[in-house]
């Protein structure tokens, strides 16, 4: 008596499921039909909004529809990335995400997204290796090795700048401090050019920052890259060692810029959109325009992607328990 009518329920699933293969494809193969909106949660002309710009004008050009970038700052990127979790899952709202995007629910006591439940992580567009910069006139400045001495020599009494406390520049640091077994002070900046101005300027002797925001103070010969905590050198900074063959283990981490969307996007949609990023990170006026800023282009696959943020979300826990940093 009960068998035919789960039987009748069964089938009708699967012919409702069927019915709607059809309809989402037809709707990917139309989509884009309206411009999509890139949200940027972060201001205008730092490294994040450089990459969101470079894959707006690639994706308008190459799709035939305006991909329109909305910078959205505060609260160390959580502003705009909350807005895009509560947005429509019809892939017209994408994220330009960066490695903060899993350091946020280590710090943050509350966000108002779950970082996997909430995103369809689409691919990683570029990195770049974070680098401890120093002033270029300190005595100690020779190698890492001998940095660090200086550091232990005088517990405390070197200050550390970061682009913010929560950033991902606090964090790397805070992990090259773990592994070198030192005790600086940390002291967080707005931006990491501005940690690195004052650099410089010798407010502080030395900061983690990304090679597009010390760049330029660098071939000014005002400070230094003392070391990178890039997997291998750079081959777009060939003469800085990685904090790995100078000596230190354990402080591989990168800034990554990537692309997401929200949660429960149409499948064929993703795969548009993964399809299309990928042929721009390839297209060579996207690598040489990347490489200006001191990014590599660094493409994954979707479960790539799924993978690398599972390990970062559950490696920025273990640093906020090991470094005693206390959850905002």
């Amino acid at each position: 008596m009960t068998t035919q009518p789960c039987i009748r329920t069964v089938l009708l699933g699967i012919a409702l499921a069927a019915s709607a293969l059809p309809a989402a494809t037809a709707f990917a193969q139309q989509y884009p039909n309206r411009p999509i909106r890139l949200v940027v949660p972060f201001g205008p002309g730092g490294g994040s909004d450089y990459v969101g710009r470079l894959v707006a004008q690639k994706l308008s050009e190459q799709m035939g529809q305006q991909v329109v970038v909305d910078n959205r700052p505060g609260a160390a990127s959580l502003v705009g990335t909350e807005i895009v979790a509560r947005a429509a899952p019809d892939g017209y709202t994408l994220c330009l995400c960066d490695v903060g995007f899993t350091i946020n629910p280590a710090y943050y006591k509350k966000t108002a997204y779950d970082p996997i439940k909430d995103f369809d992580p689409i691919t990683v567009v570029a990195e770049t290796p974070y680098v401890l910069v120093v002033n270029a006139s300190l005595p100690y400045v020779g190698s890492l090795k001998d940095f660090i001495a200086a550091a232990k020599a005088q517990p405390g009494k070197l200050n550390l700048g970061s682009a913010g406390a929560g950033s991902g520049t606090h964090f790397s640091g805070e992990l090259f401090r773990l592994a070198a077994g030192i005790k600086m002070t940390h002291v967080p900046y707005k931006s990491a050019g501005l940690s690195s101005a004052d650099v410089a300027s010798g407010q502080i002797q030395a900061s983690m920052s990304t090679p597009p925001a010390s760049m330029g103070l660098v071939k000014a010969g005002r400070i230094k890259f003392l070391a990178s905590a890039g997997a291998k050198r750079s081959a777009l900074l060939p003469d800085v060692p990685t904090m790995t063959e100078s000596g230190l283990k354990g402080v591989v981490v990168t800034n990554w810029y990537s692309i997401m969307s929200v949660g429960g996007t149409p499948k064929p949609i993703l795969d548009k959109l993964y399809a299309e990023l990928t042929r721009a990170i390839s297209a060579p006026d996207m690598r040489e325009r990347l490489a200006t800023a001191g990014l590599e282009p660094a493409p994954n696959t979707t479960a790539q992607f799924r993978q690398m943020i599972a390990a970062e979300l559950a490696r920025w826990k273990r640093v906020m328990k090991e470094a005693n940093i206390k959850p905002e």
